[in-house]
């Protein structure tokens, strides 16, 4: 896909606008709107949405950020604020199901928005890809990634926090790739180092970063690829490939970037 092509995505204030109600609310996210490599992931799985027609809409310019970052930084208030603030524009356009490519967005939908009155079905954009390819509306080419050796990282938001572990696997295998298991996996797997706000902020002391020890894991497997499924797990890799000099040799790819490679987008 080039980078300069359009892809058409739905806008909540125009559907509702002409009377429309989409079935899902595409939740971009933070990283997904204003990190350059992310939006790439972001234009991956819109175009995913397309290819199987679904009903879908983001919130363009009304999206904000749904305060994770400020309760893991310890700002009580500001995520308060920022939730009830999200909560109420999304009762006013009736929004009931949510679609994230987010792990910690997913997390904080589903398990802590409740508590302020936020009641949504949250669903995994893995666990809507998986769905997709079961029921035959999403027919990813073997083609492209036959034999490629494969790692997956873990989220903590996605494996520890949620048990999402098996669809990103059983995806991987659709496509074809050759998926090596690093030694601390699923519920196990070491954090990527960027989590509960250290993302914002400089490392703390020690021996070594979190990032160079879980990047250093996922090229023990001697991998021609680390798949990722979360944006701060996408920038520590990615730095980590790049502090282990292996960036000719070894790509990052958000599994919907895969999908949506194999698909020739």
């Amino acid at each position: 896909m080039s980078v300069k092509e359009k892809i058409d995505v739905p806008v909540m204030a125009e559907l509702a606008a002409r009377g429309e109600q989409p079935e899902y609310l595409f939740w971009v996210g933070c990283a997904g709107a204003f990190d350059d490599r992310y939006k790439k992931v972001t234009r991956a799985f819109a175009s995913i949405l397309n290819h199987t027609g679904e009903s879908y809409a983001v919130l363009g310019t009304e999206e904000t950020c749904t305060g994770d970052p400020a309760r893991r930084a310890g700002n009580e208030m500001l995520f308060q604020m920022q939730a009830l603030q999200l909560i109420e524009l999304f009762d006013s356009y009736g929004i009931r199901k949510i679609i994230t490519i987010c792990p910690h967005c997913y997390n904080v939908f589903k398990n802590e928005y409740p508590d302020l009155g936020g009641n949504y079905q949250v669903i995994s954009y893995l666990d809507y890809i998986e769905g997709e390819i079961s029921a035959g509306r999403l027919n990813p080419g073997l083609e492209k990634f036959n034999g490629v050796k494969v790692t997956y990282h873990d989220p903590c938001y996605l494996a520890r926090a949620n048990n999402i572990t098996e669809p990103p696997r059983n995806i991987l295998r659709l496509l074809g790739a050759n998926l090596i298991e690093m030694k601390r996996n699923r519920h196990f797997a070491l954090c990527c180092g960027a989590g509960g706000g250290q993302m914002f902020k400089e490392a703390e002391k020690g021996e070594k970063e979190v990032f160079i020890e879980r990047t250093g894991e996922a090229l023990d497997t001697g991998p021609d690829l680390i798949a990722t499924s979360c944006p701060f797990c996408m920038v520590m890799m990615t730095d980590g490939i790049k502090y282990k000099n292996r960036e000719e040799d070894v790509k990052n790819y958000d599994i919907a970037e895969l999908i949506a490679q194999s698909l020739g987008n």
